[in-house]
């Protein structure tokens, strides 16, 4: 079965002005992940993480160069257009869990699809069901603060399922919790991209965390260091 590159990234440079300084983010990458891979993008702060999931999760545009998703070329198109594809190919999954104080775990995964025109019926029984899948079941009515960290990060991946994206990036998802909701976090990542063959980006600082991913990408200043599949990787400092 030949596999189809979901996300292309050619000769990305990212520059930030800082006064009269140029600062260099990224600095001509190009990196192709395919339908259905876990990556992981690693690196120490500073190394040009975020810039790329900014990039790749339509966030930001690139100074220089060409990124594909899905075959569309989205390095030029205007905010509105972003926010279109954002909504309907990308899902986000956050160290803070961006949750809603005021709003039941069940409203806060109906947002997405309500900002879509989805009726509000039809989005709480969609949203409703996620919550079922990721375990939360019979939590559906509680605020975020009746949860407890691991909770909250499920009803965050649950909110990121809600429009079921073709791309889920991960910033960092387990940073917030302890090592039992955290491990439960990531058996919940490896179901999403074993059993329903999601795309899962997730950037990280931590090599044990990224040896859950199929393949690891190693960044370091602004470049690509390494991108190679776990069991071949040899860290490099």
């Amino acid at each position: 079965m030949v596999k189809s590159e979901i996300i292309d990234l050619q000769n990305i440079w990212k520059t930030y002005k800082m006064g009269e300084v140029e600062v260099n983010a990224l600095r001509g990458v190009s990196l192709a992940i395919n339908q259905g891979e876990f990556v992981a993008i690693t690196g120490a702060s500073g190394s040009g993480k975020s810039t790329m999931m900014n990039l790749v999760g339509c966030l930001d545009l690139p100074t220089k160069g060409i990124i594909y998703l899905d075959s569309k070329d989205i390095s030029q198109l205007g905010e509105s257009e972003l926010a279109q594809i954002r909504g309907k190919k990308i899902g986000f999954i956050f160290q803070q869990f961006h949750l809603i104080p005021t709003l039941s775990a069940v409203e806060n995964v109906m947002l997405p699809l309500e900002f879509q025109d989805i009726p509000t019926d039809t989005a709480k029984k969609k949203a409703t069901e996620i919550l079922h899948k990721v375990g939360l079941g019979d939590r559906i009515e509680h605020l975020p603060s009746q949860l407890s960290g691991g909770e909250q990060q499920r009803v965050a991946i649950a909110r990121s399922l809600s429009n079921n994206p073709d791309v889920i990036l991960a910033d960092e998802p387990t940073g917030n919790l302890d090592s039992i909701a955290g491990a439960n976090v990531l058996n919940l990542l490896q179901t999403l991209w074993k059993k329903e063959g999601k795309t899962i980006i997730m950037v990280t600082h931590d090599l044990k965390l990224a040896s859950h991913a199929k393949r690891i990408v190693q960044l370091k200043d602004g470049q690509i260091l390494k991108s190679q599949n776990f069991h071949q990787l040899k860290i490099y400092e």
